[in-house]
């Protein structure tokens, strides 16, 4: 891989790339989400959503914004409200499908963890789609069997959260350098 990999926050001119990745992502497993709903996300929190750039080109996103615990977005709906909440909703994770397993998934990951520690928060969510769990897993999160997400998520969507570590030595500041959890078996969508 290149050492040409930037993660950066999302800006407006990178809107088409962002949907055009989403709707490969999720459209044959029909979680696909209108380009409102996933604007809003960013919306409501921007600094904890990016884009990430390989050789200058948009090649993968993750939005995330404070959620209540147990709780998780509603795919048909924009966000309205901005929670006060010290846990961390990790909507959307996608890497372009020719670029996959390379360690994408776990750069923004990793950046989304430092910046959540930066910013206090205390706990991570998500809602894990097709199958992706194992690579949730694989990434520290554990499975909460009695929250079962409502229909809009899939045949089986599994929620599962990790802890933002608390030892600030182990956080670094966030590098520039599929969730609702889809993912092949090593990288996320």
């Amino acid at each position: 891989m290149s050492s040409d990999v930037r993660i950066r926050p999302v800006s407006d001119g990178d809107w088409s790339d962002i949907v055009a990745l989403e709707s490969s992502a999720y459209s044959a497993i029909g979680l696909s989400e209108e380009r409102t709903a996933l604007e809003s996300r960013v919306r409501v929190s921007p600094t904890t959503c990016f884009v990430l750039n390989v050789e200058q080109r948009l090649a993968g996103y993750l939005l995330a914004l404070p959620y209540p615990m147990f709780e998780y977005p509603d795919l048909t709906r924009t966000e309205e409200i901005v929670f006060r909440s010290r846990n961390l909703h990790l909507h959307d994770l996608v890497i372009a499908e020719d670029l996959r397993g390379r360690g994408l998934a776990k750069r923004l990951l990793h950046h989304l963890t430092a910046t959540a520690g930066s910013q206090e928060y205390e706990q991570i969510s998500l809602v894990a789609v097709a199958g992706s769990e194992t690579f949730w897993s694989a990434n520290g999160f554990t499975v909460h069997h009695g929250v079962v997400p409502a229909g809009g998520y899939g045949a089986t969507p599994v929620y599962m959260s990790r802890a933002v570590p608390a030892d600030r030595t182990e956080k670094t500041k966030p590098t520039s350098g599929l969730l609702r959890g889809h993912s092949s078996q090593d990288e996320v969508g």
